[in-house]
């Protein structure tokens, strides 16, 4: 029996001439699971968010949307807000309330249930979820995945027949995300919860299902077991297939034609890799030692398309970079507060110009705070700090910023002021070509040293002008197009999604010209297909000296194309190394590949090197 059907559901943004939606229609099963992925800004959010009236976006629609037999229009806001529940991607724009009793009560005191029944459906998520430890703390107290799991204990609280969830996994750390999705599991398999999940991160999500559906342009384009959409994708070459677990796509891409057998399940797990390998290897395999590492392929490989505008907006390579490091942490202690605790302890971490360097590690260890440390926001009080030849601690007003310094926050929407994405970014090229201008090291759009082509050389006030807006907007198209946003330059930034905000937040760090790059969480609700281009965005910068720090929950991507990774942990790094050293020695941070094949190809760390181990003549 049906709990949700979509009837040839279209939808348009104003303003947008393309549909964000284009005739779907769908039918979930009552106590069904339902895994959506798809590229960013291929229509999930939309369509999930036309599941709940009052998150339902402005625009022109047609079609129907029905729940449990009826129109949803005509179904009473409170009845929806009881029956289907809705877990954002972000639990901050989600928790409303100060403490956690409060918050797991605030959903049952808006619907006026009896004082009798908040307690105790209350106190049984509190124990179904295991928070009965912080369940007096403060909301702000709790780490990223604490807050996450609130928010659905919050929304679980009020007995839905739907679960709804957007993302939910994408600010968590590998061991929390998969901790939340077990969750959901359960939840479904005990409750009986229809649960209907988007997710970039299909690792530990897929498996779970019973159906998976995949979104490209608005349309469902394959849908079904996560065994026949894998096959479905590698019969067609779909590029979606690069998105699905390591295990599938190791799978497909060895058994070649032998793995269109309908009858036999793709493996989908860790577990089933592994059995697959060991089946299929036998004794033949052998070991995977001394091939090159990810980054160092990553280096061969980059992109010619990217090379040109790179090398406009950025200017030329560094063939000689600076033997000083671009930042240096030595022994640095932070805190919140005279009488807090420390969140920063006896840290010490270096980046140098031309290095790609990923710090892992668990929600709340301080990896973000760190960040802080070296922007200057955070003042550590005790150790040694220099960022590019400024301690951080006493540094002044743009000091930093025109040294070089730039950071792509773990929320991008905290860089939006305007109210398009265009003007967003012409404020920031053109605060750029002031500082530039203003310290006589200006480039024009040719990337030659000078002054925007002779602009402000220029007598003439509109001349001035007219050069100055011409340079600002050659570099906006160039950063725009790199982050390949061109498409979503006339809209308001709050209105496209999570992986196109952090596109657009690449964009404007991009347009800074600079030396030293610090990454929260960048490829947060960024797909797959957009993840490899971002990584020749960085190689190509890195190649040309500049300095990367990224802050990532992302393993896969560490492994992939870092030069060198660190584990965050209580406050500072507890082991550092090259991708391949490092994630070999791990259980859980490390790449689903790795611990695939360690019994058989101990020394790989990607779904890429194994596929073509086995593959290899």
């Amino acid at each position: 029996m049906s709990i949700i059907e979509i009837r040839n559901l279209t939808f348009t943004y104003p303003g947008r001439e393309r549909p964000a939606l284009d005739g779907v229609s769908l039918t979930v099963d009552a106590g069904e699971f339902v895994v959506l992925c798809g590229r960013s800004g291929c229509g999930k959010s939309t369509l999930l968010r036309h599941l709940k009236t009052v998150l339902t976006p402005h625009g022109t629609r047609a079609g129907d949307v029905v729940f449990d037999g009826r129109p949803l229009a005509s179904v009473a806001q409170r009845e929806q807000a009881a029956r289907i529940g809705f877990v954002l991607q972000s639990p901050d724009n989600q928790i409303v309330t100060d403490k956690v009793w409060h918050e797991l009560a605030f959903g049952l005191e808006s619907l006026g249930e009896p004082t009798p029944v908040i307690r105790r459906r209350v106190a049984e998520m509190a124990s179904f979820f295991g928070i009965q430890e912080w369940y007096d703390k403060s909301v702000f107290e709790l780490s990223g995945g604490q807050k996450q799991i609130l928010a659905l204990a919050s929304v679980m609280a009020m007995q839905p027949d739907a679960l709804i969830l957007d993302e939910p996994t994408s600010q968590l750390d590998p061991i929390a995300a998969e901790d939340f999705i077990t969750t959901l599991k359960k939840i479904n398999d005990e409750i009986g919860t229809t649960i209907i999940l988007s997710e970039h991160r299909l690792e530990g999500a897929l498996p779970r299902a019973d159906r998976a559906l995949v979104m490209d342009g608005g349309r469902i384009v394959c849908a079904g077991t996560a065994s026949d959409v894998g096959r479905g994708l590698a019969r067609t070459g779909d590029p979606m297939l690069v998105a699905m677990p390591t295990p599938m796509r190791v799978y497909l891409a060895a058994e070649g034609a032998r793995a269109d057998d309908a009858n036999t399940r793709v493996p989908q797990t860790v577990r089933e890799g592994r059995l697959w390998l060991a089946r299929k290897c036998g004794e033949d395999c052998r070991s995977a030692s001394g091939r090159l590492e990810p980054s160092q392929q990553l280096r061969e490989t980059t992109s010619a398309e990217s090379s040109e505008p790179l090398e406009q907006l950025h200017g030329a390579t560094n063939v000689e970079p600076p033997i000083a490091p671009l930042a240096s942490l030595k022994d640095v202690w932070f805190r919140y507060g005279r009488e807090g605790r420390d969140v920063v302890k006896d840290l010490t971490l270096t980046v140098g110009a031309g290095e790609f360097v990923c710090v892992v590690g668990g929600n709340g260890t301080g990896k973000t705070t760190m960040l802080g440390v070296i922007t200057g926001e955070n003042r550590y009080y005790r150790g040694k700090a220099r960022v590019l030849g400024f301690d951080p601690r006493k540094a002044k007003g743009a000091d930093l910023t025109n040294a070089g310094l730039a950071a792509l926050p773990q929320d991008p929407q905290t860089l939006f002021t305007r109210n398009t994405v265009l003007d967003s970014l012409i404020d920031i090229a053109a605060a750029r070509f002031e500082t530039d201008a203003a310290t006589g090291s200006a480039r024009g759009a040719s990337g030659r040293d000078g002054n925007a082509g002779g602009a402000l050389s220029d007598g003439n006030a509109s001349g001035e002008r007219s050069g100055k807006m011409a340079a600002v907007e050659a570099e906006v198209r160039r950063a725009s197009g790199l982050a390949d946003i061109d498409d979503l330059m006339g809209f308001h930034p709050y209105d496209i999604s999570g992986g196109e905000q952090q596109r657009v937040g690449l964009a404007m760090a991009l347009l800074t010209k600079p030396k030293l790059l610090l990454l929260d969480e960048p490829t947060k609700g960024m797909d797959s297909f957009f993840k490899e281009k971002f990584a020749g965005i960085l190689r190509g910068l890195i190649e040309r000296g500049m300095g990367v720090l990224m802050v990532s929950h992302d393993v896969e991507f560490c492994a992939k194309y870092a030069d060198r990774c660190a584990l965050f942990f209580d406050g500072g790094v507890v082991s550092e190394g090259a991708p391949r050293a490092f994630f070999t020695g791990n259980s859980f941070y490390t790449t689903a590949a790795n611990r695939m094949a360690r019994g058989v190809f101990p020394d790989v760390v990607t779904a890429e090197e194994i596929a073509e181990l086995l593959t290899r003549p």
